[in-house]
């Protein structure tokens, strides 16, 4: 068993810094906590990093996810069917950083976070060694309560921009930012979709005029060939309804592998 060793953004940053220095992209891997069932997180977060996985999310379920797509509401459905809740969630992640020192994220929507209190949290998360916190539904002129806590905590606030953020909100944002730059490739929920939007790279370009810090892209990304075309112009890529399509159309018993390989094909999409 390791310790955590840094403080989260820390982590994250190690996290990209390497993939950077093996010329590829960093590869974020989103998994549903308790989805399929309760007891299967910890092999998948295994078999994730055995694929090359860098960083990986832990979604906390949520009743009303409303920036998630089918696949996501689906996995989120059957993890609060097996009970799984907030604590459930840091104690998974805080199993994954004992096990490898990994970087490890929770995703989840600000509900929870607040009804667990955002000293408590920030206590909570920093004790597990989780790096940072990824809340879609808290704009960021909305954070400075849970920000106050988590930032003396060494644990980051992921912000997420749009292609639909005008440039002066860019300019007042990114100085801010901690960790990396989560960069949402369209408008809507989540979701695997069959090719990148024409808006991403002018997109991507904007971001990258007005932060230093690493730029990953999500929503949208499933193939190893969308990771290919976004070398270049963004540091990594966070994956999470094609993970979860992986796990959930295995075959019995296969699920670990079948993540395992489709991280290692993302990871490979994005090497060279």
């Amino acid at each position: 068993m390791t310790v955590a060793s840094g403080t989260g953004v820390e982590r994250i940053e190690r996290a990209f810094a390497a993939a950077k220095r093996e010329r590829r992209m960093a590869i974020v891997i989103y998994l549903m906590t308790g989805f399929p069932r309760r007891d299967a997180t910890r092999g998948l977060v295994r078999a994730a990093l055995d694929g090359g996985a860098d960083v990986i999310e832990l979604g906390v379920p949520f009743s009303d996810p409303m920036a998630d797509g089918t696949t996501v509401q689906h996995a989120g459905e059957t993890a609060l069917r097996e009970g799984i809740r907030l604590d459930d969630c840091i104690a998974e992640a805080a199993g994954a950083v004992a096990e490898r020192d990994a970087a490890v994220l929770l995703m989840g929507y600000l509900n929870p976070f607040l009804q667990y209190g955002p000293e408590r949290l920030a206590g909570a998360l920093r004790s597990a060694g989780i790096a940072g916190v990824i809340a879609p539904d808290l704009p960021a002129e909305e954070s400075a309560v849970i920000d106050a806590a988590l930032v003396p905590a060494g644990v980051a606030r992921i912000d997420m921009v749009a292609p639909t953020t005008p440039d002066d909100r860019l300019e007042r944002l990114l100085p801010r930012a901690r960790g990396f730059v989560y960069c949402v490739s369209l408008t809507g929920v989540t979701g695997a979709r069959s090719g990148l939007s024409q808006d991403v790279a002018p997109f991507l370009r904007r971001v990258r005029a007005r932060t230093p810090l690493p730029i990953a892209v999500g929503f949208g990304i499933s193939r190893p060939e969308h990771v290919r075309a976004l070398r270049g112009i963004a540091d990594g890529v966070a994956v999470g309804s094609a993970a979860i399509d992986a796990i959930d159309h295995a075959e019995p018993g296969r699920a670990e592998d079948a993540l395992r390989d489709l991280v290692r094909s993302l990871r490979e999409g994005g090497a060279g």
